[in-house]
């Protein structure tokens, strides 16, 4: 009987550390996509910055003429 009790307390342990652990990489992994997303943002953000400033050189060049 003491050794059903062992094995029921150790398998209730281990997987009460092992549910801590799947909970901390599902974390992890929102906190990487959060990253993503706000570095693409950034990107996408530079990139229309760079284009308008193209536009307006354009704009310049054609009221030159």
């Amino acid at each position: 009987m003491k050794k059903l009790l062992t094995l029921l307390f150790a398998v209730a342990l281990a997987f009460s550390l092992s549910s801590v652990t799947f909970a901390q990489g599902d974390a992890a992994k929102t906190d990487d996509t959060k990253k993503e997303a706000k570095a693409e943002k950034k990107a996408a953000k530079k990139k229309a910055k760079k284009e308008k400033k193209e536009e307006k050189k354009e704009e310049k060049k054609e009221e030159a003429k």
